[in-house]
């Protein structure tokens, strides 16, 4: 580690303290601030790749063993009992940083010649949306479309959950009016998860242009999903149960997408 001993925290009560702890627990302080919290070294790492804007870095030295990058008077070093505070999830690798949110809009996602495009309607669990993220990029899907989000998307669950997914994979949220107009202007295909009126996932042309649309697992998709399919497909169950996780689902139709465009 750098010598910051002149920038060293000790106190629980630290005013910065406070105020990052506030960022991790109030979704309302995110939106007015346009700040999140990134903890580990990893998902540090990925954020300062994808190129976001680092404000804060909080380092515990007996916990972190290599040298990170610093940002000036803006890398603190924190003891393990602030560590142990400040750390969402426990003791993990000793670091957590405070970064500006960007947000991304529809027009911003790149399509490219064959897009494989991840919907999501009203999901409500971030750490489904941070799992579905990392089978998002695991898949090599173009993006991730949050329509009509009821979980905030700084979530430090969620960014903890996509082990730094949600910096490699673009991730938009809109309502679901706004994505169903840009697929169809697109002309992506609109491939709705249900149960009801549905095709066999492994039986549906993935080749092309496509988007996998899920909901969620309590009440599925809106009526309005439904109606703008191309085709319904579902996966088979058979046992008592009438749904997986959504995260689940979504690895498993992302890899026959993967599947069907190799030509597995």
């Amino acid at each position: 580690m750098n010598n910051m001993s002149e920038n060293t925290i000790s106190s629980t009560q630290n005013a910065r303290v406070k105020r990052l702890l506030v960022l991790q627990q109030k979704s309302s302080e995110r939106r007015r601030s346009g700040l999140f919290v990134v903890e580990g070294r990893r998902e540090l790492s990925r954020c300062i790749e994808a190129g976001m804007e680092v404000e804060e870095v909080y380092c515990c030295p007996q916990l972190c063993e290599d040298t990170l990058p610093t940002y000036g008077e803006q890398t603190f070093e924190v003891t393990p009992a602030v560590y142990e505070r400040i750390a969402y999830r426990g003791s993990t690798e000793g670091v957590v940083a405070v970064v500006r949110q960007r947000s991304l809009s529809l027009a911003d996602i790149i399509l490219g010649d064959n897009p494989l495009l991840v919907v999501l309607e009203s999901v409500e669990k971030p750490g489904n949306l941070g799992a579905v993220l990392r089978s998002a990029d695991a898949a090599g899907a173009t993006a991730v479309i949050v329509c009509d989000p009821l979980t905030d998307l700084y979530n430090p669950n969620l960014i903890r959950a996509s082990l730094g997914a949600f910096f490699c994979v673009p991730v938009v949220a809109c309502s679901s009016e706004e994505c169903i107009r840009f697929l169809k202007e697109h002309s992506i295909a609109i491939l709705t998860a249900q149960l009801q009126d549905s095709s066999l996932y492994y039986a549906t042309d993935m080749r092309g242009p496509v988007a996998i649309v899920m909901g969620t697992e309590a009440d599925g998709l809106t009526q309005q999903w439904r109606t703008a399919a191309t085709e319904h497909i579902c996966i088979p169950m058979l046992g008592t149960v009438d749904s997986l996780n959504v995260s689940v689902s979504a690895a498993i139709l992302l890899y026959e997408a993967v599947r069907q465009r190799q030509g597995f």
